[in-house]
């Protein structure tokens, strides 16, 4: 029996998830965490074979707890749930440690066949994603923007993104203010960039405020 433990802070989604999940032989929801802090509590216990983790949910980035996660339990499978583009968050996530994206529009089929791959210790992308990180390790091959940008530097971007001062996102991140200052210098210069403005309009043109 493959246990399944769901982190969704939407009540109606890890309901969904559940109905999905409880015709399937094999496979049922063994618990269900409202918040990233949940779901780490919930890692530490034995029992679970995968984590069903949404991609943004209130408290820590999920970046942060994918590293997380991995740290408490390195073999527990990371199947990201998300609505949001697969070629814009995949391999930024799978970089971070997880082991297989699904948007969370696709087929129920495609759900199970992701959960069964992950716990036979396989991972999980769409023949697009595929097909992209190929071209992603080609030397030559020119890479968008905020692809060169470290974990750390993505983070505080998507918070300039979403309207967040260096004040709240030092103490979200639990840095001082002069380090997410530094941050975002380091993610200006790389994006090319000259203000915040600049940063909101990428974000936007390119879908990644969450």
């Amino acid at each position: 029996m493959i246990n399944v433990l769901i982190a969704d802070d939407h009540a109606i989604v890890r309901e969904g998830l559940k109905q999905i999940l409880s015709g399937i032989s094999g496979i049922r929801v063994f618990a269900e965490a409202g918040n990233g802090d949940q779901a780490l509590k919930m890692i530490r216990s034995d029992g679970w074979d995968i984590l069903l983790l949404d991609i943004a949910m209130p408290g820590k980035n999920v970046l942060e707890l994918i590293k997380l996660a991995k740290q408490q339990s390195p073999s527990l499978p990371i199947l990201i749930l998300s609505m949001y583009p697969e070629d814009q968050y995949a391999i930024r996530m799978l970089r971070a440690g997880a082991d297989g994206y699904l948007c969370k529009e696709s087929a129920p089929k495609q759900l199970v066949a992701a959960i069964r791959k992950l716990t036979r210790g396989g991972k999980y992308i769409s023949s697009a994603l595929s097909e992209k990180l190929i071209s992603e390790i080609q030397p030559k091959q020119n890479t968008v923007h905020h692809n060169r940008l470290t974990d750390r530097e993505f983070q505080v971007f998507c918070a300039i993104a979403a309207g967040q001062g260096i004040s709240d996102i030092a103490r979200k991140m639990a840095l001082s203010p002069k380090t997410v200052s530094t941050y975002r210098s380091r993610l200006l210069k790389k994006m090319h960039m000259q203000n915040n403005a600049e940063i909101i309009r990428y974000a936007l043109d390119n879908q990644l405020l969450f």
